[in-house]
């Protein structure tokens, strides 16, 4: 059996999913419950952010300082978090894209692959919005807006989970970052990855062709074209593949 040569990295939102508008709603009660004030929540744009930075990007506009922002970071994600654990279930629109759990499930089979995530998600948050469609269990390794504030420097955090978890001295060379906005195809560059860009989120296709991602598709249905893209041509020994 061959040796994992591969690590893919994923986003979550606009990517394999949609959390509808659960993760606003708990994002404003937890401003509001932490600074007594949700700033300008309604007119940010969440894309491509980190958890982290989005708090300091509304509240700097609202007239606080960094200190008194990052004062308690850990409280408002706990309000968060309970929020959107209340919110998800209760959010019709919180589904899956199309081709995402087929993709997924093809790629986990694969033994040429360790799977992850690369997501502005606190973790758990993460793992809030994966469970509901028995998916989190499938990225062994991940990297996180709970890690590090800045997007940019994720990838190489999963990248080096990985080799931690498999032994194999993976470099970004090794790595695919796909995702659905500029911010994903920024921080695979950063560190070295492929970049491939997906236009199922709110970024269109022309600003994702802008950025010039190595691979450019409309939906994760294309996966029979983009794993020989990325480097992993169809084995039919492999299951799920057809």
């Amino acid at each position: 059996m061959p040796s994992p040569s591969r690590l893919i990295l994923f986003d979550i939102d606009g990517t394999l999913l949609t959390a509808g508008g659960a993760p606003r709603r708990a994002f404003r009660n937890a401003l509001i419950a932490h600074f007594g004030t949700n700033g300008d929540e309604a007119r940010t744009d969440f894309s491509g952010k980190t958890d982290p930075q989005i708090v300091y990007e509304i509240m700097r506009r609202a007239g606080f300082d960094d200190e008194r922002i990052g004062t308690g970071m850990a409280e408002l994600f706990e309000h968060y978090l309970v929020g959107l654990e209340r919110e998800l279930p209760q959010d019709a629109s919180h589904r899956l894209h199309p081709g995402a759990a087929e993709i997924v499930e093809i790629l986990a089979s694969d033994s040429r692959v360790v799977l992850g995530l690369v997501t502005g998600n606190v973790e758990r948050g993460a793992r809030l919005k994966l469970e509901r469609f028995d998916l989190w269990r499938r990225f062994p390794v991940g990297a996180f807006g709970s890690d590090d504030p800045d997007r940019d420097r994720l990838p190489q955090i999963a990248i080096d989970r990985a080799r931690r978890l498999t032994g194999r001295p993976f470099t970004g060379a090794d790595a695919v970052v796909i995702g659905d906005s500029p911010a994903d195809v920024r921080c695979a560059r950063a560190a070295g990855a492929m970049a491939v860009a997906v236009a199922s989120g709110l970024p269109t296709r022309a600003e994702l062709a802008a950025c010039e991602p190595d691979v450019l598709i409309d939906s994760l249905e294309e996966w029979p074209d983009l794993l020989p893209a990325i480097g992993l041509s169809p084995d039919p020994a492999l299951a799920g593949y057809s």
